[in-house]
């Protein structure tokens, strides 16, 4: 396990740098995410997004079937090296009578047609890291990567820039020293080539060249087709296929509008269960044909003025029959219909006046198993940084309320005859809680029993935010949750676009810190998601305000975990740790566990242990140790990786 590493921070805040014990021994396919990254940081900015998002994953595929170490606990430093080779032998200039690289050329895999792909765009901190990078050599940007993301020491980045083929690394790390910006910026959704968006190229340049190829080529494949096809060609009696998607019944009853499933009004007062298979057909359009018919047939078949996008782990197929028809009506300045199908919801967008020039949003997002709380709402319209909500049958109230004002009361939230919402502001994107996170604005819908909290994190469903034991969430209430979860929600953009269905934050233990400076507090942060998979862990490190900026300054991320069960229903426990730096100048290892530790252990640089589940031990600027712990069961485990 690859020790601590903090960016100093001001005084008195704790080191928000990678987490202590954090793994580096997992197979190198575990972190493709953080390979990825890598490769886009270090690959040149001039390339453009979309070039440099393919490059990267082309790049860290080529890497990982290039084989791996004989030792498997290097596998993962072999394998960022071939990243890092490839990435610098990408920013190579073509010489005239020189052997090209692959790398210097665009990659054969991924390809993506008529769509151009790009990451979540943040805020100014990460555009003047752009700008920063874009006037550095690639050696530069690797070294700035390797000490920043990766957490090497200066000599450890030398003898990685060396085995990866740079001249001079010392001159590389020296013109690093240049760049000011904080590391944590590396870690943004601005740099994430797996959190992307998407855009159509041009349409119109589009069709117009692929109209004579794809007349070509559709001759060719009908001819082809008929050679191969036994008997006639059509098809027959014996025939293992089932005829044309157009001339399947089963699919020529889900496109057709007067098919589709409509949910009288007052059905859910009686209903046995409350979620979307009982949300009456809502909206002014219900009846027009023509735009159900339009909305149904890209979804069976979208066409590229379509731009379609689905949450992860969702299929984004057609219909498997009619679905259900929720809602059907104009927001704003487009027209906008909800499906459902049992398994996911769909919303389609287009102009309010049909003009195919505009073109079509098309989105899915799963929601099975949902109950009344998942089904409390969807997002109709996402526009210009303002959002609006169609809000389930049995809610009585909506309100907003704004996450870093936890002193502030809700506003009431006017809602239409249909139970679409006015539009409130989208929450922040901006990661790692710098200034440019002012303010982060929640849905709370009341339903006659209680009150709940929901947030927008980029997709269709809003996502439930909870306190509380994993055995015991419970939704957001009381001056202290909300006060905690002020100081947690800039670090929600972590979790942005990955599925979540709800968030819950865990106040696990609270450290009295060295020097009389006050308590600490200790959460650890759970999303959960949809399809089960892909949950997201971070475990926070919550000094007195008046140690790290006030009231609304977000937490220090102290350690970080995907798809773990840590902090959940399953493995309701969690250890971790910082290396802080007290008002006096003096540094510290804090460490702090679930009540299921009964000590904790420091080792590597830092050596000491502690009875009970909190340590404090004082530590050099720069220290790294490793933490485990002994549970009251016997076993020993390590810390949050």
């Amino acid at each position: 396990m690859p020790p601590l590493r903090a960016v100093p921070p001001p005084t008195g805040r704790p080191y928000a740098g990678r987490a202590v014990g954090e793994r580096a021994e997992a197979a190198p396919a575990e972190h493709y995410a953080r390979l990825v990254r890598l490769a886009y940081l270090v690959l040149a900015p001039s390339l453009g997004r979309n070039r440099r998002v393919l490059s990267a994953h082309g790049l860290a595929q080529r890497a990982l079937a290039g084989g791996q170490a004989a030792d498997p606990g290097f596998a993962y430093a072999h394998v960022r090296l071939r990243v890092l080779r490839f990435a610098l032998e990408a920013g190579l200039p073509l010489v005239r009578f020189g052997r090209p690289r692959r790398a210097q050329f665009p990659p054969l895999v991924p390809q993506v047609w008529g769509l151009r792909l790009f990451p979540h765009s943040c805020g100014a901190d990460e555009l003047a890291l752009e700008q920063a990078l874009a006037d550095t050599s690639a050696p530069c940007r690797a070294a700035h990567v390797l000490r920043g993301l990766e957490g090497l020491d200066d000599a450890a980045v030398c003898r990685v820039l060396e085995a990866a083929g740079v001249d001079d690394p010392r001159a590389a790390l020296l013109e690093a020293d240049a760049l000011t910006a904080p590391y944590t910026l590396l870690a943004s959704p601005e740099f994430d080539p797996c959190s992307l968006q998407v855009r159509p190229t041009d349409p119109v340049r589009r069709r117009r060249r692929g109209r004579t190829l794809l007349a070509g080529a559709g001759a060719l494949l009908v001819c082809g087709t008929l050679l191969l096809m036994p008997g006639d060609g059509l098809g027959g009696p014996r025939a293992t296929s089932a005829p044309l998607y157009s001339r399947n019944a089963t699919a020529q009853l889900a496109l057709d509008p007067a098919e589709v499933r409509r949910v009288p009004q007052g059905l859910w007062r009686a209903a046995a269960r409350r979620d979307f298979t009982v949300w009456p057909t809502r909206g002014d359009r219900t009846g027009d044909t023509r735009l159900l018919g339009r909305a149904l047939a890209a979804w069976a078949r979208p066409g590229p003025a379509v731009v379609p996008s689905a949450t992860p782990g969702t299929p984004d197929g057609p219909p498997m029959g009619p679905p259900q028809l929720l809602y059907a009506g104009e927001v704003g300045p487009a027209a906008v219909v909800l499906f459902h199908d049992g398994l996911r919801v769909v919303r389609y967008a287009e102009p309010r006046n049909a003009d195919p020039s505009g073109g079509a949003a098309l989105d899915f997002a799963r929601v099975d198993g949902a109950d009344a709380v998942g089904a409390s709402a969807l997002v109709v319209q996402r526009r210009a940084g303002r959002i609006r909500y169609l809000t389930a049958p049995w809610v009585r109230g909506a309100g907003v309320r704004d996450l870093l004002a936890p002193h502030a009361a809700a506003r009431p939230l006017p809602r239409d005859r249909y139970g679409v919402t006015d539009p409130l502001t989208e929450p922040e994107t901006r990661e790692g809680g710098r200034a440019d996170c002012r303010s982060w604005q929640t849905l709370e819908l009341r339903d006659g029993t209680s009150a709940r909290l929901m947030t927008d994190l980029g997709e269709l469903t809003p996502v439930r935010l909870t306190s509380g034991a994993p055995s015991t969430p419970h939704d957001v209430s009381g001056q202290a949750e909300r006060e905690s979860w002020a100081r947690t929600a800039c670090l929600l953009p972590t979790v942005r676009s990955n599925g979540v269905r709800s968030v819950n934050s865990w106040p696990y233990a609270t450290q009295r810190l060295p020097e009389g400076a006050g308590d600490a507090l200790w959460l650890c942060t759970r999303a959960d998601t949809w399809r089960g998979s892909g949950s997201r862990v971070l475990a926070q490190f919550q000094a007195p305000p008046e140690l790290s900026g006030g009231a609304g300054a977000p937490a220090a991320v102290a350690a970080r975990a995907e798809d773990s069960p840590d902090c959940g229903i399953r493995r309701p426990r969690v250890l971790a740790g910082v290396l802080w730096k007290s008002d006096g100048g003096r540094w510290y290892v804090l460490a702090a566990g679930s009540r299921q530790f009964a000590s904790l252990t420091a080792t590597g640089g830092v050596t000491g242990s502690a009875d009970g589940r909190l340590l404090a031990l004082p530590a050099g600027e720069g220290d790294r140790p490793r933490l485990d712990g002994l549970l009251t069961d016997g076993r020993r485990v390590e810390s949050l990786h």
